[in-house]
């Protein structure tokens, strides 16, 4: 048995062991059910009532009767977006999050500003709800410690790294117990909230009358409305949690829109009730800000304290939202890789990122996520205001842009379906909602930081533009590289006989990755460079599983399908120069790994064969011809070198490409 070295069997303990790719079951073990996709995906928008409900009544001042009308104003949208994001998985049933909608219905152009938005947001989702949980969690603890806060948070951005590389499944899995213990905790006081209060209530309802009386008299209604929709949109970060369970569908148990609408549910349901019933506790026990502590941790102390062990129940509410801010980063660790990886896909970022590990999680986008997270925390110092201010702002931009991609995609249904009235009048009234709540947001909070936000955001989406324009450049040249290439012959067009495979002759071992130019002019130049010395030619390929293949059960099944199909392109094309052909393949996330051992099983059924690939050669190379292309072929020659066998990197030269 083949020894596996330390540093190996290190990895697999912390990151876990390779996914078995044959196994067809694989993708329905590892999709979540609507229980654990709430507790992923639905967590971030619970964490914000940590937050959000505050803002929104301290925005209110000497007005908190208002706090009514911002409960029920609060609630009505979570559930109107909430629908309006269930109508989207319906139409949208592979992933209908909000880089996928505007690609989709406003162009690609439209698509690339809404993905780069998400991503800042999600890398802000990661900072600004571990940064709060390390506020929440050193609140309990001695002053003097303070100084290992930062410390501690950083330490949190890696452990969520780690476990997210593991897999979506496990990481949402040991979550659970935190998740749940936030909702018993904070039904409790809520509960305990309104209900104790119920003996007051009448005096409650007559109070805000009068109060509503004097405020009108003081600010006019129009004040009073305009006080109102300031406190509603600063609150804004309540919402912001909505959007990651329909770009989160594809990590969803079959059938997916049945999962991802009742995970809507679910997290419409809980998000709706915690946030407008903390602020009706609020108004009812009559709370006030309190320097040093959250406004919850001030309504906990007052609703718990008539309660047996009150203390311990303060510390377990407040330990419980602390902890659910942390399962709110995963939010980010869940949705942002997937954004990235979409994008990837389309070329607007290096293809890298498309590309799964052995664990079948987006590695690379898990530990860019995480980086920047990191970079966030430490420009801020784990500033939880200066992380609000840049927050919320993007998220806005997301919905609007969501919102009015579907107002028009149903305006353009108008007559072809039955339901386009309703859907109209819904996405409508959603896209007035978000584009009110981004507009009066970025005016409020843009000398104060977000700014920043949108600074960030503007040069991403120019280095998004760059790299796609490279990339269509070099599709351009390939494709012009095949189409010189005129009609090649094949085995069927010619009358000459083609020999049989002899493995004790010179064979060519060709590695490709697709038909095109690139293969075929590899194969060209290997008989240009060696005219009449090989006898057999053997393509082998290794079918790459990423992000965009991974999409149910018989994903693997389809990707080896086609694999084949590709190489027998190459073995037909082959066997009508005159040359016998043959082919090899795997399918694999780890292409170096597998495509390794793969030319070492040709090697010793074909022993004297010498190994070529063809390396796209810029005129003028760059550093980021290495990042935005990959080093595949570099990497397998050094290894088959290593192992003793020969390989030779045919060069296919691209001009005028940047």
């Amino acid at each position: 048995m083949e020894k596996v070295p330390w540093f190996r069997r290190l990895r697999q303990i912390v990151f876990g062991a390779p996914r078995d790719l044959a196994d067809t079951g694989l993708a329905h073990r590892l999709a979540l059910i609507p229980f654990l996709a709430w507790v992923g995906l639905g967590a971030d928008g619970l964490s914000s009532s940590s937050y959000g409900p505050e803002e929104a009544f301290k925005a209110l001042g000497q007005y908190p009767f208002l706090a009514l009308g911002l409960a029920a104003m609060m609630a009505g949208t979570v559930l109107l977006i909430s629908a309006a994001y269930s109508r989207i998985i319906e139409e949208f049933p592979s992933g209908g999050g909000g880089y996928v909608v505007a690609s989709k219905l406003l162009g690609p152009k439209i698509g690339v500003i809404s993905g780069c938005a998400l991503l800042v947001d999600y890398v802000l989702t990661i900072t600004t709800s571990l940064a709060a949980a390390g506020d929440s969690l050193f609140s309990f603890l001695p002053y003097e410690w303070q100084g290992a806060k930062l410390l501690t948070e950083v330490c949190l951005v890696l452990f969520l790294t780690t476990i997210n590389i593991r897999g979506v499944r496990e990481s949402v899995l040991m979550l659970v117990p935190v998740f749940l213990l936030f909702v018993v905790t904070h039904a409790l006081l809520i509960g305990l909230g309104l209900f104790g209060q119920g003996p007051h209530l009448a005096a409650t309802v007559h109070q805000v009358g009068g109060d509503l009386h004097r405020g009108t008299a003081a600010l006019g209604a129009m004040g009073l409305v305009m006080l109102l929709l300031r406190g509603y949109s600063l609150g804004g970060g309540t919402y912001t949690g909505i959007e990651a369970v329909s770009n989160g569908l594809p990590i969803m148990r079959e059938p997916r829109v049945k999962t991802g609408r009742r995970t809507m549910i679910y997290m419409a349901a809980s998000l709706a009730v915690t946030a407008s019933g903390l602020l009706v506790c609020y108004l009812l026990w009559h709370i006030v800000p309190v320097p040093g502590k959250t406004m919850n941790a001030v309504l906990a102390e007052a609703v718990l304290r008539p309660l047996p062990f009150s203390h311990a129940l303060v510390i377990a509410t407040l330990f419980a939202a602390a902890s659910l801010l942390v399962v709110a980063a995963q939010t980010g660790f869940l949705d942002g890789p997937r954004v990235l990886a979409n994008m990837a896909v389309d070329s607007w970022v290096p293809h890298r990122f498309a590309s799964l590990s052995d664990r079948l999680t987006t590695r690379n986008g898990i530990l860019l996520m995480g980086g920047a997270a990191l970079v966030a925390l430490l420009y801020t110092r784990g500033n939880v205001g200066h992380l609000i201010v840049m927050y919320s702002i993007n998220v806005f931009l997301t919905f609007s842009l969501s919102m009015f991609a579907m107002l028009r995609f149903w305006l353009k249904a108008r007559g072809e379906r039955r339901e386009w009235r309703r859907r109209t009048v819904l996405f409508a009234a959603g896209f007035v909602l978000c584009a009110t709540i981004l507009l009066i947001t970025s005016y409020e909070k843009f000398a104060e930081g977000g700014w920043i936000t949108l600074v960030v955001t503007t040069l991403l989406i120019i280095l998004c533009l760059v790299i796609r324009r490279h990339y269509d450049n070099s599709r351009r040249y390939m494709a012009q590289l095949f189409a010189e290439l005129g009609d090649l012959p094949t085995a069927r067009q010619s009358d000459m006989v083609v020999p049989p495979i002899d493995a004790s002759l010179p064979t060519a071992a060709v590695l490709v990755g697709s038909y095109g130019g690139v293969g075929i002019h590899t194969l060209l130049n290997v008989f240009r460079a060696f005219p009449g010395f090989y006898k057999n030619v053997v393509f082998i390929s290794v079918g790459v599983v990423d992000s965009g293949e991974f999409k149910g059960e018989h994903a693997v099944v389809h990707l080896q399908e086609r694999t084949e199909a590709m190489l027998g392109q190459y073995v037909t094309l082959t066997q009508g120069l005159g040359l016998a052909a043959t082919s090899r393949m795997a399918v694999s996330t780890d292409v170096l790994a597998d495509a390794e051992q793969l030319c070492l099983r040709v090697a010793r059924e074909f022993p004297r064969a010498t190994f070529f690939a063809g390396k796209m050669i810029f005129q003028r190379e760059r550093w980021w011809h290495r990042i935005l292309h990959n080093e595949t072929a570099y990497a397998i020659q050094k290894r088959l070198q290593w192992a003793g066998r020969t390989m030779v990197t045919m060069p296919v030269r691209v001009r005028g490409v940047e």
